[in-house]
């Protein structure tokens, strides 16, 4: 199957919803003490990573726009390479500080186009 820009876009754009309407109402502690729910999340960032890695090949200007880019995909390979170095305290704030603000650029993007 093919995927056009767009398609990464949007599947950061259900990653990024998941993540935030999960963590919502959730605390650190209620986080770190349910290991599927620990899963789910790492998987999220996993496939946002994966669709910046894909967006950057497919549309490097529309990657550059995002700031943080080379962080998140740093964040997806150790993720991905280094499970068993994983700081929950560093996924925990990545949900909650940093995926809001890059929901909100996702969709500035795709609205624009």
């Amino acid at each position: 199957m093919s995927f056009e820009p767009r398609d990464y876009l949007r599947h950061i754009v259900v990653e990024a919803d998941y993540l935030l309407g999960r963590s919502a109402d959730l605390t650190l502690a209620e986080f770190v003490a349910d290991e599927t729910l620990r899963r789910a999340f790492v998987r999220s960032l996993e496939i946002i990573g994966e669709a910046f890695v894909q967006l950057r090949v497919e549309d490097a200007a529309a990657a550059e726009q995002f700031p943080d880019l080379r962080q998140i995909v740093s964040m997806r390979n150790r993720l991905v390479h280094g499970d068993d170095q994983l700081d929950l305290d560093v996924l925990w704030a990545a949900t909650i500080s940093h995926v809001p603000k890059l929901l909100e650029q996702v969709e500035t993007l795709l609205e624009a186009e």
